[in-house]
C-alpha cells in the first residue's frame, strides 16, 4: 500500500503487464539464442566433424546427431505452435442460458459466434449445472467456468493455466497440449545435449585432451551448463504440470481443488489425460501414459 494525496492508494502489480510482454519478446530471443549455441557447439565444433573419424566414433555421432535433430524438430515445432495458438478466448456475446422460474445458469448456451472445441467441449467450460454465473468486468461480459483474465492479454482465458513470458502467450484450453509437449520435448533434448558434451565438462577438471580453439572451449562450457540447468529446472516443471493433467485441473485451480477435496472435473488419470493429449489407442500411448503416472506418483 502507498499513501497519495492523504489518501491511501492500492498497489497495482498490473501495471507492470507492458513490461512482461516486452520481457516476453526477450526471452523466445533468449530460447533461440541457446538453441543456435547449441547447435553450434553440438553439431559443427563436435559430432559433426566426429562423423568422418570412422569405426565407432562415427556411429556413436550419427546417433547423437540424429537424435538431436529429430528431437530440436519437435521442439522448435512445439514451442512456435505454443506461441502462435490462440489459448481460447470467450466466443463474442456469450452468455449463460438462465432459467427464468429458477433463476440458475443452465448448459451454456451462446455460441453460435464461437469456434468448434470438438467432443470434450465440457472440459473447456466445465459443467455449469448449479454453478453462479461470473461476470468479468474487464471485460464487461460474462464468462464461463475455468476462465479467468489475463491482465497480459487482457482478456478472458478459457481454462487458463497461467501466462507464460517464454512463449509470449496465454497457456490455456487450446495450446496447453502443444505447451505440455514443448515441455517434454525440451527436457529430453537438453538432457541429450547434456550427456553428450558431459565428457568435455569433465576433460575442464582433469588432465583430459580437449580439441578446439579458446572459443569453442568456452562457448562447450557454457552450453554444458545452460542445458544442465534448463534440464534440472524443466523436470520439476513438467512433473508438476503432468500432475495438474491427470487431476484435470489447472495451476489457477490448483488452490481451489486444495479447499474443494471433491474437484467436480476429475474424471480419472485415463480420461483426464486423454481430454488434454490424446486418446490411448496403441501401445505407445499406453507407455508414455504409464511414464506419467509414474511420475505424477512422486509428487
Amino acid at each position: 500500500m502507498t499513501k497519495s494525496g492523504g489518501g491511501i492508494m492500492a498497489w497495482n502489480v498490473f501495471r507492470f503487464c507492458t513490461a512482461l510482454r516486452a520481457l516476453g519478446s526477450i526471452m523466445m530471443v533468449m530460447v533461440l539464442g541457446i538453441i543456435g549455441l547449441t547447435y553450434y557447439v553440438l553439431v559443427i565444433a563436435d559430432y559433426g566433424p566426429a562423423l568422418f573419424h570412422g569405426g565407432l566414433e562415427s556411429l556413436v555421432s550419427f546417433i547423437v546427431l540424429l537424435l538431436f535433430h529429430s528431437l530440436l524438430v519437435m521442439l522448435l515445432w512445439s514451442y512456435f505452435t505454443t506461441v502462435l495458438t490462440d489459448p481460447g478466448g470467450v466466443p463474442p456475446n456469450w452468455r449463460p442460458s438462465v432459467d427464468e422460474e429458477r433463476g440458475d445458469a443452465d448448459p451454456l448456451i451462446g455460441l453460435e459466434h464461437g469456434s468448434n472445441f470438438g467432443p470434450n467441449q465440457s472440459s473447456v467450460f466445465g459443467d455449469p449445472a448449479n454453478q453462479r454465473m461470473r461476470f468479468c468486468r474487464k471485460c464487461n461480459q460474462f464468462k464461463p467456468p475455468r476462465c479467468h483474465h489475463c491482465s497480459v492479454c487482457r482478456r478472458c482465458i478459457l481454462k487458463m493455466d497461467h501466462h507464460c513470458v517464454w512463449v509470449v502467450n496465454c497457456v490455456g484450453a487450446l495450446n496447453y497440449k502443444f505447451f505440455l509437449l514443448f515441455l517434454v520435448y525440451t527436457f529430453l533434448e537438453t538432457t541429450l545435449v547434456t550427456l553428450s558434451l558431459l565428457r568435455l565438462f569433465i576433460a575442464f577438471f582433469t588432465d583430459g585432451e580437449i580439441s578446439g580453439t579458446p572459443g569453442t572451449l568456452v562457448a562447450t562450457f557454457i552450453t554444458f551448463v545452460l542445458n544442465l540447468s534448463f534440464a534440472l529446472s524443466v523436470v520439476g516443471f513438467l512433473i508438476m504440470h503432468i500432475s495438474l493433467v491427470l487431476a484435470n485441473t489447472t495451476t489457477i485451480e490448483a488452490y481451489e481443488k486444495k479447499i474443494d477435496p471433491k474437484w467436480q472435473y476429475d474424471l480419472g488419470r485415463k480420461k483426464n489425460f486423454e481430454q488434454v493429449i490424446f486418446a490411448l489407442k496403441n501401445l505407445l500411448n499406453v507407455c508414455f501414459f504409464c511414464m506419467l503416472v509414474l511420475a505424477s506418483s512422486y509428487v
